[in-house]
């Protein structure tokens, strides 16, 4: 124990050395026993806990004044989540069905397609209503259609080329804060453009920060009335709460009524200015979420959805969740497993999933993009029936779908936006927050926050009561929208719709409104016409364009090739490198063109690859090679196409087991579950263009038979 002092004290030289050999002290992990306790002034809060009186169903105002705006202009509502939006669109859609229109109802997610289209079905019956999304056409000339806004979208690119009118008497954009989606905004902003100004258009959010900028650029291009309908009061009071570690519930803010500012409550403060702070789990582990339920169970919190930054750590939670709960209450035990023997039942994949048991024994569930639809819908069908005591998801859940849930538990203050993780925005807080609380079935709801590496208190207090972010322009050009506008536009025709712009009206506002559009796309939306003209430049290059601006007869079919990677599909059909006569090579080298994974060539080398596909693979990267070339070098991305998504489709194709194929693979269920829905529907699109190649078209359909199978 004397070594070391002694050492240093002869010979100080000596010190860094010894320093530098120590191992690096590890932090204190100072983990308390978790026992249930509360702050005394939660008590008035705990006791507003239970379910409403049920009351006969009154119309808010904000609804009312709504579902009257819309029959004499547009209307764009902003109402917080679970305020009642949904009727608004539920009763104007009935408007139009008994004067014997049609309705458009569009979303961003299948998700929430599908929840709307069952919704719809049982208020106006299933000859009256139809989905259509990349993966299901149902019904498509019933009154009313459920469909993604990619679907919308295309039918009136569709309706400008053949000059016929939309069939269609009113638009419904839900979830319209999409218009700012880095992604998918530039779909939202299309549509708005080019529907007829004859169509109302009712658009639906919960977290617009700018409603009258976006109500006042629609008014502008469409020459008629945008009425905002806002509406600011939660239908059921959000009270946010902090969990310390040792499991004592304590308020997260505090009111100071002589400043009317709201701050963190002071034994946060307290917990924060600790410096070493007790812990609910080492560095890099999950809580004990077990104990953190008994907690919640004690004080009636539960149902609750946690959010979690990543797929691996849903899956890892439900293991920490002990099966207590459920044995105290085995009436619910018995209706929970009746329920999933139910679900599951006829689907062998399904009935022996290997998550079941965590349903079953702890009344737990993980839910995220890495599962296979039909589990989800398992997973979401438990929840929504109230058999579930947590769901632990990613953030994509917060998006649209409804889940009911007394309590929203958030673990981390920032979010991967799928490149880094950046700090939680008061949008991305509201849609987590909006889940607490549900409507006819609790008088409060709790959004309750989790100490932690990643959790930044004081940038939670702030988002609490932070108004939503403005909503930007995201319209950018790219091959398909380019093909699609020169189907039924000259150049300078499309000079005037991007002049239509959001991003175009956001610059004419002034100095401060129009800044980050300007920086964007130039003070005279410059950018974006010099890029419209570049890819203009490149397909007139390479012959789907003549020099006058006017398609070839290429470029004709090639716009109707609406899918991930038009122009070298097109360039792969006009050099004939597709199998044409092959089903499930074909499916295999669709699934290259739709993949967005990276990987290592090895299954190129291994021996259980057959040969025929590698062969055809080689000679399809060979063969689109040069233009892959030309396109990079004129400055547009040309995606890398790696054979094991081609591999496992193939397999796929060819009937071996999904569990074999999930064995072998990087691929989580999920994923390869969508990468099969997107390869199907990309050849589905080959499949419409039969008048020009009729018989790999045939072949695209016995593709599409061959891969959609259970369990997808």
């Amino acid at each position: 124990m004397h070594i070391l002092p002694i050492c240093v004290s002869i010979m100080p030289m000596k010190k860094t050395y010894y320093r530098k050999k120590e191992r690096p002290s590890r932090p204190r992990f100072n983990a308390p026993k978790i026992r249930p306790g509360a702050d005394k002034s939660l008590k008035h809060i705990f006791e507003k806990i239970g379910r409403p009186e049920e009351r006969a169903f009154k119309p808010d105002p904000f609804q009312v004044e709504a579902l009257e705006a819309i029959q004499t202009s547009d209307c764009l509502v902003t109402a917080p989540t679970g305020a009642g939006k949904t009727w608004i669109a539920q009763e104007a859609a009935k408007r139009i069905l008994e004067s014997g229109g049609k309705t458009w109802y569009a979303t961003p997610l299948k998700a929430l397609t599908n929840s709307i289209h069952a919704h719809f079905i049982s208020l106006f019956g299933k000859d009256n209503v139809g989905i259509l999304t990349g993966d299901i056409k149902e019904n498509p000339d019933a009154a009313i259609i459920i469909g993604t806004t990619e679907i919308l979208r295309n039918q009136l690119y569709d309706s400008m080329h053949t000059g016929e009118n939309l069939e269609c008497n009113f638009i419904i954009l839900d979830e319209a804060h999409y218009l700012g989606d880095e992604d998918r905004g530039v779909v939202w902003e299309e549509i708005m453009i080019y529907l007829p100004v004859r169509i109302p258009l009712l658009l639906l959010s919960a977290t617009i920060g700018n409603p009258m900028q976006i109500s006042g650029w629609l008014e502008s291009i469409r020459g008629k009335r945008c009425e905002v309908i806002e509406n600011t009061k939660r239908p059921v009071p959000l009270f946010p709460l902090f969990f310390h570690p040792s499991g004592t519930l304590i308020p997260l803010l505090k009111k100071n009524y002589t400043t009317q500012k709201i701050r963190l409550h002071k034994q946060v403060v307290s917990f924060l200015d600790q410096k070493h702070k007790p812990m609910l789990a080492p560095p890099g582990k999950l809580p004990r979420f077990g104990d953190i339920l008994k907690v919640m169970e004690r004080y009636n919190m539960l149902p609750a959805i946690f959010f979690l930054k990543s797929r691996a750590e849903c899956d890892q939670a439900v293991r920490l969740c002990t099966g207590e709960l459920l044995v105290k209450n085995p009436d619910k035990k018995e209706r929970l497993l009746q329920r999933i023997h139910d679900l599951v039942r006829k689907n062998p994949h399904l009935e022996a999933h290997k998550q079941r048991e965590f349903l079953e024994h702890a009344a737990v569930g993980a839910h995220h993009s890495g599962h296979l639809p039909a589990w989800k819908v398992i997973v979401e069908t438990l929840m929504a029936e109230g058999l579930l005591d947590a769901m632990f998801a990613t953030s994509t859940v917060a998006a649209g779908v409804n889940f009911p849930a007394r309590t929203v538990v958030i673990l981390n203050s920032d979010r991967f936006n799928g490149v880094e993780f950046l700090p939680l925005t008061p949008s991305e807080f509201q849609q987590m927050t909006g889940r607490a609380g549900r409507r006819g079935m609790d008088n409060i709801g709790f959004g309750m926050v989790l100490p932690g590496k990643f959790m930044n208190l004081r940038h939670i207090s702030r988002l609490v009561h932070a108004p939503p972010l403005d909503v930007q322009s995201q319209i950018k050009i790219d091959f398909s929208m380019v093909l699609n506008l020169l189907l039924s536009h000259t150049p300078e025709q499309i000079s005037t719709l991007l002049d239509k712009s959001f991003a175009s009206y956001l610059i004419s506002l002034g100095k401060k409104k129009g800044k980050q559009a300007r920086i964007q796309f130039g003070h005279d939306m410059e950018f974006l016409w010099n890029d419209f003209v570049r890819h203009m430049e490149f397909l007139v290059e390479e012959g789907f364009v003549s020099p006058e601006g006017k398609l070839t007869a290429d470029g004709f079919w090639a716009s109707r090739l609406r899918i991930d990677s038009p122009l070298l599909v097109a360039q792969s059909l006009k050099d004939s490198l597709l199998p044409e006569r092959d089903p499930a090579l074909l499916a295999a080298i669709f699934a290259a063109f739709v993949n967005e994974k990276e990987f290592k060539d090895d299954a190129l080398y291994k021996r259980s690859t057959p040969q025929r596909l590698v062969n055809l693979f080689l000679d399809t990267r060979k063969g689109l090679k040069p233009f892959a070339v030309r396109m990079l070098q004129n400055g547009f991305f040309a995606p890398n196409l790696f054979i094991q998504p081609a591999a496992l489709m193939y397999a796929w194709a060819h009937n071996e087991p999904w569990h074999i194929l999930m064995q072998k693979t990087d691929f989580a269920e999920g994923d390869f579950a969508r990468l099969i829905l997107r390869t199907a529907e990309n050849l589905r699109q080959l499949a419409k263009i039969d008048d020009v190649f009729p018989e790999i078209a045939a072949t695209a359909k016995e593709s599409i038979d061959m891969i959609l199978k259970e369990p997808v």
